[in-house]
């Protein structure tokens, strides 16, 4: 019995050798006689029959007739190709039987527990294909069960119903948690199912037990990432636990990518910080320092990393490199431009490759016209950029309005956002850009009316509920409702320094000097900002810390010195810089 050979070879050989004997050849020179095979002339002919009534389209006659044969041989390939002809007849029962018939006859036979598995899953029998997973995995070696264990999730991911999956992949992986070798892996998995069923707690719990199992694994690291947001409190002492050991660059850098989403500006820096000592060579790890050193006003800092990321990758062209390469430019011709080095902008501007954003480009080139004196030929670089698709055209639209609101031409953005919401009346970026032109323009209804509408189509939308309840608070009036609308906000998005920003402003109007200086300042050591400087200016003006005020103000020039708050705050309190 041949078991190793492929179906369809041995097929091709055996007709050979029929075609051959008609054809009388010379008599063999080898003394060795040939190697028998398994397959007699019955059996020859009923495998070739049902190869026949498959391809003429009766593929349930054809799984019949091969199932058969599989059985009398007990060959793996015969089995394998009876299910393949049930798939084909679209029979998930046929298919099961014959990969449940494979294993009974061939116990050992690992290719037909998969095949079970799958076939299990496909029919939606959860609780089946649970028990199916853990035989699976038990028969393999050690070594690849780990492996085996990761790709559970996606397998389980045609399940409908997420919870019962999870549960049923946590029972079935009860023997791998069990063990040193597996256990990392099996919490990762069950944590990652849990995380997908939304069972936020019990997946914090997983990442936790899982790095407890293996500190060197990084799947619950992994894990650990994606819950962050969710619980922090948890998750962040861990993972800085981790970080102190040599993780691999790209997990120290998803994990300063994760503290940057949080806002947690000074953590980012630290890891990269150390992501740059330890792999000077991880050029992704320079880029992403710069822009986050630039985000934070850390403009000296911010120029090296970017300039030393240009020098790595100026003779990559890579897809990947090319527009990190772009985002490194516009971010050093920004700077250059802040710094009053109009002209060296323009050379970094210049270095720009051929495949960059235009819509980018052409909002950089903007702003250093404007910034010249020269606003017609700043409208027209952004009116003439022509956009390759229609997320192109909603880009260049919103680009062109935020331009135009901060050049103090908010009623030509009001007409040109208006314009496109005509043809896309249910776009949110759109109607979330109206509403900042429509507070600029003092429509304060109109604006109240846009940001419900959007907090009715987003509740997950925190910015929504942070615009209106911060217009509130900074006209002081509906106070407690703003402060509703703005502890909303902060539920939604804990770690924002705007929306703190905003809740301290309410807290100070309703007349709370204290707990608003203490979130104030706080939030300015999380995100130096010109408009939180003006806040917090005001908040220390007003309970007499008057020398700690002018110094704030004076931070917030130099951050943005053209921001109207900061301005209004200001010459209202007739404060000379």
């Amino acid at each position: 019995m041949i078991v190793h050979m492929k179906f369809w070879f041995r097929l091709a050989v055996l007709s050979s050798c029929v075609i051959g004997a008609w054809a009388q050849p010379a008599a063999p020179k080898a003394e060795v006689p040939p190697e028998q095979s398994a397959l007699d002339a019955v059996l020859f002919y009923q495998i070739l029959l049902g190869e026949l009534n498959t391809r003429q389209g009766s593929p349930g006659s054809g799984f019949s007739i091969m199932l058969d044969a599989a059985r009398k041989t007990r060959d793996p390939a015969l089995f394998q190709r009876a299910v393949d002809m049930a798939l084909q007849a679209r029979s998930g029962e046929a298919a099961l039987q014959a990969a449940q018939t494979w294993k009974k006859e061939i116990p050992s036979a690992i290719e037909a527990s998969r095949y079970v598995l799958q076939i299990l899953l496909a029919l939606n029998r959860v609780e089946e294909a649970g028990k199916a997973l853990a035989v699976s995995i038990h028969e393999l070696p050690l070594e690849q069960q780990s492996g085996a264990i990761a790709s559970v999730p996606r397998l389980f991911g045609v399940v409908q119903d997420k919870a019962l999956a999870a549960g049923v992949v946590e029972k079935a992986l009860a023997q791998a948690l069990s063990k040193p070798q597996t256990s990392a892996s099996a919490w990762t998995t069950i944590g990652r199912m849990r995380r997908d069923a939304g069972q936020i707690t019990p997946a914090v719990e997983a990442s936790v037990k899982g790095y407890a199992a293996d500190p060197k694994a990084q799947g619950p690291l992994i894990l650990a990432l994606s819950l962050m947001v969710s619980d922090n409190s948890t998750l962040k002492p861990m993972l800085d636990a981790a970080m102190k050991t040599d993780v691999v660059p790209e997990l120290r850098l998803g994990y300063a990518r994760t503290l940057v989403s949080l806002q947690l500006y000074p953590d980012a820096i630290r890891q990269l910080v150390v992501l740059n000592t330890k792999h000077p060579e991880f050029v992704e790890g320079w880029l992403i320092h710069g822009l986050v050193l630039q985000e934070n006003s850390q403009l000296p800092e911010a120029e090296k990393r970017l300039e030393q990321y240009v020098r790595l990758v100026a003779q990559s062209k890579t897809p990947e490199h090319q527009a990190g390469l772009a985002e490194a430019l516009l971010s050093l011709a920004q700077i250059a431009q802040k710094n009053g080095q109009l002209e060296r902008a323009n050379q970094w501007l210049a270095k720009m490759p051929a495949g960059a954003d235009p819509i980018k480009l052409a909002s950089r080139q903007a702003d250093l016209l404007a910034q010249q004196g020269r606003m017609d030929e700043a409208r027209n670089v952004l009116a003439q950029v022509k956009p390759a698709n229609a997320e192109q055209a909603q880009r260049k639209i919103l680009a062109q309005s935020y331009w135009l609101r901060e050049h103090r031409e908010a009623q030509a953005a009001y007409t040109l956002v208006k314009a496109a919401m005509e043809r896309q009346a249910d776009n949110n970026e759109l109607l979330s850009e109206l509403a900042l032109i429509c507070e600029k323009l003092k429509r304060f209804d109109e604006m109240e009316l846009l940001l419900r509408q959007l907090m009715a189509k987003a509740p997950e939308d925190a910015h929504a509920f942070n615009a209106l309840g911060y217009s509130l608070a900074d006209r002081n009036i509906r106070l407690d409702e703003a402060r509703q609308l703005i502890e909303k906000a902060v539920q939604l998005s804990p770690q924002d320094a705007y929306i703190q920003d905003s809740l301290a402003w309410v807290i100070f109007r309703q007349g709370q000097h204290q707990e608003a200086l203490r979130i104030l300042q706080a939030a300015y050591k999380a995100k130096p900002d010109a408009e939180i400087a003006a806040h917090l200016g005001e908040v220390l003006w007003t309970i007499g810390q008057t020398r700690e005020a002018g110094t704030i103000w004076r931070e917030g020039l130099l951050l943005k010195a053209d921001n109207e708050t900061l301005v209004e705050t200001l010459k209202r309190f007739n404060f000379k810089p």
